[in-house]
């Protein structure tokens, strides 16, 4: 029988592509191009989760408050994203983060938190965490996949002359390998001399405590020179981490997907280059950033909501009627949406969170609850009719 997509759409013959494992959650990629994500009964859906759902309170003196599952069933949602272990008893397919950044020594600085993978003990010890993170849930067929670190922070992109993921390497203390491995990249880029290096920046320094001290001042080098040099060193920084990561994981428990991990603002294409197949089964694409033009790997797109500066100016923008900056936002947020459900590539998206945080207010908050746990219809309304569209293109396929 051809192959019915979500859009509608017919293609000509079964699968012709595929990653993952039959009875576990797997990916195909029809004839015509589009991918499709399989539960382990064989049965195509398309992920609609939240991030960070929590347990309905305990009741007190007043009525009994929703359950949150009921509430998630009721919206059309089908799955939880990370931070939702306690409502997983509730037999929603789930996310899980293996967490490598808690298994070595961990790099720090302004605007980054990432593993030292150049530490020679990495690999060995992602491997042994992976090991006991993973391997007693390598049997579950809830486990949709395995998301690496849920708070990463890359700190690549340049943002107001701040410093960006190689000069924090290289204003480490020595005690990080990573503070010698990127002395070694970037003298081997240029010689062997420091003096050299220093002139393809456009920097005039003689010594390697100079860029300590431009970085304790939190002084970007964002030359032409640097920045090359330093997109080489995000890649294989990435490179590094995403494969010692999926090794890991694959060693562990060879049944579910892997899904990279959230790549954030300052993550940058680099980055994004190497968080891909083989390494990466499913990557989790910012909701905020252009997915990809073409349909050759497919994505779960993260962190959906119109809390994010576009949509919040479609909002704020223009006008005196604040019903009609609302409405405005949402009709980005639909477009946005349609998008999404077109695209061959996507399979599912995260909803970013259950609550508002807590500087947040409502229209403009982001989350499905506000902090009073009331619902927030600015969200509810359009998701839900979403999702049940969703479902019913499910049903009719």
């Amino acid at each position: 029988m051809p192959v019915t997509d979500l859009a509608g759409e017919a293609g000509p013959g079964g699968p012709v592509a595929g990653r993952g494992r039959p009875g576990w959650f797997r990916l195909e990629r029809g004839a015509g191009g589009r991918w499709r994500l399989l539960d382990p009964a064989g049965e195509r859906v398309f992920l609609r989760a939240v991030h960070h759902v929590e347990p309905s309170p305990p009741p007190g003196d007043g009525p009994l408050p929703p359950d949150a599952a009921a509430r998630l069933r009721g919206w059309g949602f089908n799955a939880l994203g990370l931070g939702a272990e306690p409502v997983r008893a509730d037999g929603f397919p789930h996310l899980a983060a293996v967490e490598f950044g808690r298994a070595g020594p961990v790099l720090t600085g302004p605007g980054l938190r990432l593993p030292d993978v150049f530490d020679r003990a990495w690999p060995e010890r992602a491997a042994a965490w992976a090991a006991e993170v993973c391997g007693p849930a390598a049997d579950q067929t809830e486990l949709v996949g395995w998301v690496t670190d849920a708070g990463l922070a890359w700190c690549q992109l340049p943002r107001a002359g701040r410093p960006t993921l190689l000069q924090l390497c290289l204003a480490q203390e020595p005690s990080a390998a990573a503070y010698h491995a990127a002395w070694e990249f970037v003298l081997a880029l240029h010689g062997g001399r420091l003096e050299a290096v220093a002139r393809a920046w456009g920097q005039d320094w003689a010594h390697r405590e100079r860029v300590r001290e431009l970085t304790r001042a939190e002084q970007g080098i964002t030359t032409r020179g640097y920045l090359r040099d330093a997109e080489r060193w995000a890649r294989e920084f990435a490179r590094r981490y995403f494969t010692a990561a999926a090794a890991a994981i694959r060693a562990a428990d060879p049944n579910h997907l892997i899904l990279g991990c959230p790549l954030g603002e300052g993550a940058g294409p680099e980055v994004a280059a190497e968080c891909a197949y083989p390494a990466v089964d499913l990557p989790l694409q910012g909701w905020r950033a252009a997915p990809p033009l073409d349909s050759a790997h497919p994505f779960l797109a993260d962190g959906v909501g119109w809390s994010a500066p576009e949509f919040r100016a479609a909002g704020l923008g223009g006008g005196r009627d604040r019903a009609t900056g609302v409405e405005r936002m949402l009709r980005r947020a639909r477009t946005a949406l349609d998008r999404l459900a077109a695209h061959p590539a996507a399979v599912g998206y995260c909803w970013g969170r259950w609550r508002d945080e807590p500087a947040e207010r409502p229209p403009f908050g982001s989350g499905l609850l506000h902090h009073d746990g009331s619902e927030a219809p600015e969200h509810l309304e359009l998701i839900a009719a979403f999702n049940a569209r969703l479902a019913r293109a499910e049903r009719e396929r």
